[in-house]
């Protein structure tokens, strides 16, 4: 009896858990107006977690906890959609506006009311209910067939699982969309990770919606706005106004700010309106949308086969000024990229004040002839990034200069490469203050020196106190215990296991040590390889560009990256440090095979694997005489999949590469 009693009690507290989280996500994702703070809520989050690992018998796919995206997909499966997701006829001017209004009043008569919304710029998507649960959301695809996305769509925590209202059936049409920020913030997490960055917010909603990894999805920070109704039982309406009200009501985001017009000539005030303001919008917009209001009106107006007769889009130009370009500045970024910048005359440009822009590269520079002092027109990309379109050259007045890229670092003075085939110049400096951040994550993480205690807050930490100013630096730490020990957040318990770690660390073989450089294009595998073939640091410093190649899986650009890396001042002046420091730079000698069961197989590790680091996997699979390999091809025998398996699982799955999981893998080396 006490059992069913603690039972019972926990399915009540789950239930309740549930409906609390599910209306703080509402107050926060929808309204906009938390009542909570971030810490309340992950109490309640957790509680609900524990309780219902404990139980798992009564988790549920509507539950807050579901949100965070399942098992990666093999593909999507199709979808048709019952009511097409037409497309709108676009107009450009205000006389098409009105003569959109005069087709409409042909039909219908003079009296016509109007919805104005703004176009949100995103993926277009349906949502299908049933009883009020969430039961699969779609693509809007071709308009007819789309993709389920289901798990996907979940993700997204201002859309309900479960309706405040129960319906027998209803499906919605909505934008996802990603806000300017996130945009802003994912893009600097792509360039960190050395991936192509997105051109704009729609095509990074639109890239993360199709991630065949939900957890992917989930932490790309998606958005909706629900604009319409496609279908509904239980329930008619007779205006499109009064069926958003009704949306609201259900818990759903609708398309926000939108207003109903008495009259064409209100229809084009808000247009500009709009117009006006959307530079100060936190998400992006390419346009506004125009609906009769009427439902019964909307039956008489009809269809084409690709468009409804009742609504048009108006596209916004992108505002373009002209200004003068005052002079060129490197910026270097984490990565090591310069990117050059224009320092403009500042000019007023889609609702902000526009001083700095974009040059994207120096081919884009040689290529649209921009020089210093010239007249150029500009841009915001997007309505976001600025940016410099083109060369009035009948302002040119002689006096303008051409830029060159420097070939020495600004921010350390290394060298700066461009590698052949690449448009990007790089400084590679190991003490790059630009990079040095990142430089020493890299350092310390599992893969490579694998020093525990210095996270990403600690690392800024120690760099904004001078404690390191490079990678060389950690080894010194011991000697400022006691200035550290005052530091927020540590104290002696926590500063000893640090320096312990760092003192273990000494010891690593030598690939780690490689690894841990960062070297471009040397990654586990090639730094496992060199080791395996120099003796020492130092007798690989010495080597050339000839004696690198001749190892097997090296190429010539790996080779001459190894090779330009340490003829470096910098790496010379790390390297030394390390030495003095008594880090080891001898190499411990080849792994012996326990047997040859992977012999000729090449396997690819992606994602999180719960019981090993991909450096410990690695290892696993050379001791059978395999090797591993950074990218998928038609030779890859096996892909290693684990948690958040992004792009490699993707490429796998087209090309019909064996996929495996860590359960498989033991298999396979018991």
């Amino acid at each position: 009896m006490k059992n069913n009693i603690t039972d019972n009690s926990i399915e009540k507290r789950i239930n309740e858990l549930r409906e609390i989280i599910n209306y703080h996500n509402h107050k926060y994702y929808v309204e906009d107006n938390p009542e909570i703070s971030d810490f309340e809520y992950d109490a309640l989050y957790r509680e609900l977690e524990k309780l219902e690992s404990e139980r798992p018998d009564l988790i549920t796919p509507d539950s807050p906890t579901q949100r965070v995206g399942g098992k990666p997909l093999e593909g999507f499966e199709k979808v048709i959609h019952t009511v097409q997701m037409q497309s709108l006829t676009d107009v450009f001017s205000e006389e098409e506006i009105i003569a959109f209004h005069q087709r409409v009043k042909e039909a219908v008569g003079n009296e016509v009311e109007y919805v104005v919304e703004k176009k949100i710029d995103g993926l277009s998507v349906s949502l299908e209910y049933e009883n009020g649960r969430f039961v699969r959301g779609s693509t809007r695809g071709d308009g007819i067939i789309g993709e389920n996305v289901t798990q996907n769509l979940k993700t997204i925590k201002s859309i309900p699982l479960v309706l405040k209202k129960e319906v027998p059936f209803l499906e919605v049409r909505g934008e996802v969309f990603m806000h300017k920020k996130d945009f802003l913030k994912l893009n600097e997490e792509q360039e960190e990770m050395e991936l192509p960055q997105f051109a704009n917010p729609r095509n990074a909603a639109a890239g993360s919606l199709r991630q065949l990894n939900p957890r992917i999805t989930a932490g790309r920070k998606l958005d909706i706005f629900v604009f319409n109704i496609q279908r509904i039982e239980g329930r008619t309406f007779s205006t499109h106004s009064e069926s958003l009200e009704f949306l609201k009501e259900l818990g759903f985001k609708v398309s926000p700010g939108y207003r109903v017009c008495k009259s064409i000539e209100e229809v084009v005030d808000e247009v500009r309106r709009i117009g006006e303001m959307r530079g100060e919008l936190s998400f992006e917009i390419d346009g506004a949308v125009i609906k009769v209001n009427s439902l019964r009106q909307r039956e008489v107006l009809g269809s084409t086969i690709k468009t409804p007769r009742w609504a048009v889009a108006y596209k916004y130009p992108a505002e373009r000024k002209q200004t003068v370009l005052k002079d060129i500045w490197v910026n270097v970024g984490r990565t090591g990229v310069l990117t050059p910048n224009a320092v403009l005359e500042p000019v007023r440009l889609a609702g902000t004040t526009v001083s700095r822009a974009t040059l994207h590269n120096m081919d884009y520079i040689k290529e649209k002839d921009i020089r210093i002092g010239d007249t150029v027109v500009v841009q915001k990309a997007g309505d976001i990034i600025p940016e410099v379109l083109e060369v009035v050259f009948e302002k040119r007045t002689g006096n303008e200069r051409e830029f060159i890229m420097p070939d020495r670092c600004p921010e350390c003075g290394s060298e700066v490469v461009r590698e052949e085939g690449e448009v990007a110049y790089r400084c590679i400096g190991i003490e790059c203050p630009a990079q040095l951040r990142r430089s020493i994550e890299h350092f310390v993480s599992r893969d490579a020196m694998n020093i525990d205690g210095l996270g990403p807050a600690i690392i800024e930490a120690l760099l904004a106190n001078d404690f390191i100013r490079g990678v060389a630096d950690l080894y010194y730490l011991h000697q400022r215990r006691d200035e550290l020990v005052k530091m927020e957040r540590m104290g002696e318990k926590s500063v000893d296991n640090l320096l312990n770690s760092i003192e273990r660390s000494k010891s690593n073989n030598i690939d780690r040590l490689i690894y841990g450089f960062g070297i471009r294009h040397i990654g586990l595998r090639a730094a496992q390889l060199l080791s395996s073939n120099f003796a020492s640091i130092d007798e690989l410093m010495q080597a050339q560009v000839e004696d690198i190649v001749k190892i097997p899986e090296f190429g010539e650009k790996m080779a001459q990256s190894v090779v330009a890396f340490f003829k470096q001042e910098q790496t010379l002046d790390t390297i030394e440090k390390l030495r003095k420091a008594g880090v080891n730079l001898n190499s411990h000698g080849k792994r012996q095979l326990k047997d040859s069961r992977f012999e000729g197989l090449t396997f690819v590790l992606t994602g999180t694997l719960p019981s090993y680091t991909r450096s410990e996997a690695s290892a696993i699979i050379e001791s059978f005489g395999g090797k591993t390999s950074g990218s998928v091809s038609k030779k890859t025998d096996y892909v290693l999949a684990g948690e958040e398996a992004g792009s490699k699982l993707e490429k796998a799955i087209k090309l019909g590469v064996k996929i495996i999981n860590e359960e498989e893998f033991k298999k396979m080396i018991e």
